[in-house]
């Protein structure tokens, strides 16, 4: 009989592709088995993971914002990995974009649902097995966006500012039962979908003059950064929000 060696499972919400997908590769090299959930159900699509690696991942197509689905999605990654659930990455989320007088109804909820209601439905939904195993932790990936001003982003700015209010109120209700929640807010990130707009267009030159390494970051920076919160396990660190911006949030 093979015994497991894994640390546990831990469920990473828009883990196909992008943050969501190094977030699921550095968590499976640290250890874990990591149920990758996303809206295709896609395996997560990262550079440089081998068959050992991708035997440690368990997809499961998930609409975040729909807590029944939420539900299914996390008793079929448990059933098939045949691991406990250990902690839980909140990283799906989209874009928006538009003059403030201009934004639909239906468009700010869409995004509402999808960037902060989803982190709401996937603790609520984690919280009995996080309960069952005495404790884990819960990684919100907010963003830097939550406490800037910025035109044209007032929908994408205000679920991020939830992301960290919730991750807030979360942690210091459910520290009682050990459970910790944590918020991981990136500056601008280098992935797959915006590449070509940062190295061809003007915000790559915009980017180059105020982010103060002169460079973004890419997706691995983020996953490191989340990888080492389950592996510190450091029982006394909740409710804060960690800025990853290489400083440009601070810059003046």
């Amino acid at each position: 009989m093979t015994v497991s060696t894994s640390k546990g499972c831990i469920i990473v919400t828009g883990a196909s592709r992008g943050i969501g997908a190094a977030i699921s590769l550095g968590l499976v090299r640290a250890g874990y088995t990591v149920g990758c959930l996303s809206r295709s159900g896609e395996a997560p699509q990262v550079e440089g993971a081998t068959e050992a690696d991708r035997s440690q991942w368990f997809s499961a197509k998930c609409d975040v914002s729909r807590p029944e689905q939420l539900k299914e999605a996390f008793s079929d990654v448990v059933k098939r990995s045949g691991q406990p659930i250990v902690g839980l990455v909140n990283n799906a989320g989209i874009h928006s974009q538009g003059r403030v007088e201009n934004i639909a109804e239906a468009e700010f909820k869409n995004v509402m649902d999808v960037n902060a209601y989803s982190v709401l439905a996937a603790s609520q939904v984690v919280y009995p097995h996080l309960l069952e195993n005495k404790g884990g932790l819960i990684v919100n990936i907010g963003s830097f966006f939550d406490k800037l001003g910025i035109k044209q982003h007032l929908t994408y700015c205000a679920t991020k500012a939830a992301v960290a209010a919730m991750t807030r109120c979360m942690a210091v209700e459910w520290a009682s039962k050990a459970i910790r929640v944590l918020n991981v807010a990136p500056g601008y990130i280098q992935t797959d979908f915006n590449r070509e707009m940062i190295e061809k267009g003007p915000l790559g030159e915009f980017l180059s003059k105020r982010i103060p390494a002169g460079v973004p970051g890419n997706a691995q920076d983020v996953g490191q950064l989340v990888t080492s919160l389950f592996v510190l396990n450091s029982p006394y660190m909740t409710g804060e929000t960690i800025y990853i911006d290489g400083g440009h949030g601070m810059l003046q």
